[in-house]
C-alpha cells in the first residue's frame, strides 16, 4: 500500500533480521515493531505515522491521530462461551481477556459487574477449565472458538488495521501526511471496488 503511494522502500523485501529498513531517495524509513508496540512509538514521536489495529487504539487509549481506517486486517472484537451460556445479572460475571479495557468500557456501558481475569495466551481455556464465564476476544473466523467448545455471543466493535500519526509530526509535515492519507484511500477505494467487481463476476458465474 505504501509502495503504491510513492514511499516504497526496496530493501524491505530482502530476506534479513534487519528491523530498519530506509530509502532515501523517498526519503522514508520503515521498522517493525510488536503489533503492541505500534502506538506507543509513533505516540512518543519517534515514527510519524504507523499501522496500528484498532484493537490496540481502544486497549491502550495512546495521545495520537487516528486518520484511515485501511480495511486490511478485519476481524471483530468479541464476547464469547460456551453455546449453552445463559447470563444471569444477580451474579458478577467472571471475563477473561486479553483486552481487560475494551471489555471494562463495554461493560460499564451496560452497568454490568464484572470481574476481569487477565490472560496473555490461549484465553478459550478459561471457560472450559471454570476460570471464567465468558471471554473477550478478536474473532475472526470463529474456527478456534468452536474447536474449543465455544462460540461468539455478542459483537463489541469491528477491527481493521488504521493509519495513525504522531500530533507534533502532524502538525510540521501536515501536507506530506494529509498527502499520503489521500493515496492511501484512493488506493483503498480502488482495491475495494475492484473486490466488489471480482465478487460480482464470481455470482454471475455461478
Amino acid at each position: 500500500m505504501f509502495e503504491a503511494s510513492g514511499y516504497g522502500c526496496p530493501s524491505i523485501h530482502d530476506q534479513n533480521r534487519k528491523l530498519i529498513f530506509e530509502n532515501e531517495e523517498a526519503g522514508v524509513r520503515y521498522f517493525w515493531v510488536k503489533p503492541s508496540d505500534v502506538a506507543i512509538y509513533v505516540e512518543h514521536g519517534a515514527a510519524d505515522i504507523g499501522v496500528a489495529g484498532k484493537d490496540i487504539l481502544l486497549e491502550y487509549e495512546p495521545d495520537l491521530y487516528e486518520l484511515l481506517d485501511l480495511a486490511v486486517g478485519k476481524c471483530r472484537m468479541a464476547v464469547a462461551g460456551p453455546s449453552v451460556f445463559r447470563d444471569d445479572p444477580g451474579k458478577t460475571l467472571r471475563v477473561a481477556t486479553k483486552f481487560p479495557n475494551i471489555a471494562r468500557h463495554y461493560y460499564a456501558k451496560q452497568s454490568r459487574a464484572i470481574d476481569i481475569i487477565k490472560l496473555n495466551g490461549s484465553i478459550e481455556l478459561a471457560p472450559l477449565l471454570g476460570l471464567s464465564d465468558v471471554i473477550v476476544d478478536i474473532v475472526e473466523t470463529g474456527t478456534t472458538l468452536k474447536e474449543n467448545g465455544l462460540e461468539p455471543l455478542e459483537t463489541i466493535v469491528p477491527i481493521s488495521a488504521r493509519l495513525i500519526a504522531n500530533k507534533v509530526s502532524f502538525k510540521f509535515k501536515n501536507t506530506e501526511i494529509k498527502a499520503l492519507c489521500q493515496s492511501l484511500s484512493e488506493y483503498c477505494q480502488e482495491v475495494k471496488r475492484q473486490h466488489d467487481k471480482d465478487s460480482t463476476l464470481r455470482r454471475n458465474a455461478e
